[in-house]
């Protein structure tokens, strides 16, 4: 079934038909056309209603698939002590412009990827970032069973949710957040 965000095809089909039974129109009449059987004015108020539609565009629709939080960090060892050895991440790539330059990796777990970086200028060293998750009381007992001496994370209740903070070897803080009512 055809609705108004089908206009558009709608008139062109009704020309290409008009045309093979000797009766052509333009394109523009047939709009005009289609625009009066949804009840429409004119095409004008039928297409600002098209443009209104949720997930409509005449362009590419705009969606965002991933975040990826880059964190500044300034040795390796520590850096894959924390993300890989106590939170438990998977390092996915690891990248150096040549054998001695700067580290510059991807981390992940359970569809968070966060990006660690060696290099000047890539992130403040510092910077905090919010992670909206389930499952934080089995993620909490699960960090501090590796027993990580320098972190040791407790859950607090909050009004917007369960939170646990970790925070790197280099001041990056991760707030981790369940909110009421996640599965």
């Amino acid at each position: 079934m055809r609705s108004f965000l089908d206009a558009k095809l709608m008139a062109k089909s009704l020309r290409a038909n008009l045309e093979l039974r000797g009766t052509p129109l333009s394109h523009s009449q047939c709009l005009e056309i289609v625009a009066g059987q949804f009840g429409f004015d004119s095409w004008n108020v039928l297409a600002a209603k098209i443009g209104d539609a949720p997930g409509h565009s005449d362009g590419p629709a705009i969606g965002f698939h991933e975040t990826a939080p880059i964190f500044r960090t300034f040795a390796e060892d520590k850096a894959k002590e924390f993300y890989l050895g106590f939170l438990g991440f998977t390092l996915d790539w690891e990248h150096r412009f040549h054998p001695g330059a700067p580290l510059y990796c991807q981390v992940s777990r359970a569809g968070l990827t966060l990006h660690l970086s060696e290099h000047h200028g890539d992130a403040t060293p510092g910077s905090t970032t919010f992670v909206a998750m389930r499952g934080i009381r089995a993620f909490n007992a699960e960090v501090l069973a590796r027993r990580y001496a320098n972190n040791r994370p407790g859950v607090e209740e909050m009004p917007w949710g369960l939170v646990m903070e970790v925070i790197d070897p280099f001041g990056n803080r991760i707030r981790f957040c369940e909110r009421p009512g996640e599965p």
